[in-house]
């Protein structure tokens, strides 16, 4: 049984205006336990509004969203709970920040999950380690932080619930280049840890491709493809028929197998590249490598 599954999940805004538009039509997808998942798509495609209804922040016209085989919408459960187990992580995170000192913002959630006070703070120290906040920045006001420092500190609220599965909706827009790296590195670092199942949306095409292990594509509210993410990237011509370029390095290592090159297909990130090209030219000299 998928640990997350999506049924025909439909949604529109602005039902009954002259402004109506049907952000999700007729959603299906399976996600296993464990699975680092990307998902892709253009402005408008869906994405934000799919995220949201897998914790229950909004509900479907039609359709179901089933955790652990049970319907999250249903009367009989309680909302809360659920996001205890499904963690949302919004674009600009730092907009969540709102209690006096960033410990008492980090414990929020294990405290309403009614758990004991040293268990919450055993939570909250392991969070905070976790993005890489320093101990003596907990009892600062999480305004007084610089902006990556709030970005850990909104993430380690999340992470401290320690969610079955934690979605990511553009969680390194406005950072720097190095802020942004270090993020994706302790997003990866808590999939392969913790085992838990990640969901980033990004349009970054290329830290899809180095971090996820399937993508899954959204276009006009619909699910174009979901697969492993080497075969997604192969579809070059299809993607940039929906306004989605694959990798840089993906279309040139494409360019260089037209032109007659021998390397292999399906390159996703400079290193693969670096490997290929590495091989490509101790196979012309005769040398092996």
């Amino acid at each position: 049984m998928s640990l997350l599954e999506v049924k025909n999940l439909t949604y529109s805004y602005g039902v009954g205006t002259p402004f109506e538009k049907k952000a999700l039509d007729n959603v299906s997808v399976n996600i296993n336990a464990g699975e680092f998942i990307g998902v892709i798509g253009h402005t408008g495609s869906g994405k934000s509004t799919l995220m949201q209804m897998l914790n229950g922040l909004l509900k479907p016209e039609s359709g179901q969203v089933f955790l652990n085989g049970n319907d999250i919408n249903a009367p009989k459960n309680n909302i809360r709970n659920i996001r205890f187990k499904v963690g949302l992580v919004f674009q600009y995170p730092e907009h969540q920040l709102f209690d006096d000192t960033v410990r008492k913002d980090i414990s929020f959630g294990p405290r309403n999950m009614g758990l004991s006070e040293e268990e919450i703070a055993e939570r909250v120290i392991s969070a905070a380690e976790f993005v890489g906040l320093k101990n003596e920045l907990l009892d600062k006001s999480p305004f007084e932080l610089s902006g990556g420092e709030k970005r850990r500190a909104a993430i380690a609220g999340v992470i401290s619930m320690e969610p079955d599965i934690i979605i990511f909706d553009e969680p390194t827009a406005g950072l720097d280049p190095n802020g942004r790296n270090y993020l994706l590195e302790r997003i990866n670092d808590y999939h392969k840890t913790k085992g838990k199942t990640v969901i980033l949306v990004s349009h970054s095409m290329e830290d899809i491709a180095k971090y996820a292990e399937k993508v899954l594509v959204l276009n006009k509210g619909r699910i174009e493809m979901f697969d492993e993410t080497k075969k997604v990237f192969s579809h070059v011509e299809k993607l940039d028929s929906m306004g989605l370029r694959v990798p840089q390095i993906t279309y040139i290592m494409n360019k260089l197998k037209e032109y007659g090159y021998d390397v292999s297909g399906g390159v996703l990130t400079v290193e693969e590249a670096y490997d290929e090209l590495k091989r490509l030219l101790c196979r012309k000299r005769g040398e092996k490598c």
